[in-house]
């Protein structure tokens, strides 16, 4: 069985980057084969997006960089930062306007996951959209790396 993936990196600076992220990541999804039969999804992976830039952003203090990767099974998005402390899912107080960013991207993702490394920090989330069986549009076409 080959496996074939296709994917796409880019940084988003502090100043402007979390709307550019967003629509940098439409543009991207529009890509692939499922995300016109599943707008719940790429809007989802969208929204998850932005929590995680606005995350670097704000509590790290950080450029972002941004990987989306498509593996025939699940959209990885992953999102890197400078700051090796790990975000915590928290309880927002009521009318508070941050404080929710881990427990969206926890309750919108298939599975996530989050690891530090020697320069700052990973998180991903995979989202899994349903694919009828034997999609041959599931896969991307060889050569697809972008």
């Amino acid at each position: 069985m080959t496996v074939k993936a296709m994917g796409w990196a880019h940084s988003f600076p502090v100043s402007g980057g979390v709307q550019t992220g967003r629509q940098w990541t439409r543009r991207h999804l529009a890509a692939l084969p499922w995300t016109a039969r599943e707008p719940e999804t790429v809007d989802s992976v969208v929204l998850a997006v932005s929590e995680l830039l606005t995350n670097a952003h704000l509590h790290a203090h950080s450029d972002a960089q941004l990987v989306l990767t498509w593996d025939g099974d699940c959209l990885h998005i992953s999102v890197h930062d400078e700051d090796p402390t790990l975000p915590r899912p928290r309880e927002a107080d009521e009318g508070a306007l941050s404080g929710r960013g881990v427990n969206i991207v926890r309750a919108l993702a298939d599975e996530w996951s989050m690891r530090c490394q020697r320069h700052g920090k990973t998180v991903t989330a995979c989202f899994r959209p349903t694919l009828p069986p034997d999609d041959e549009d599931a896969s991307p076409a060889d050569g697809a790396d972008r």
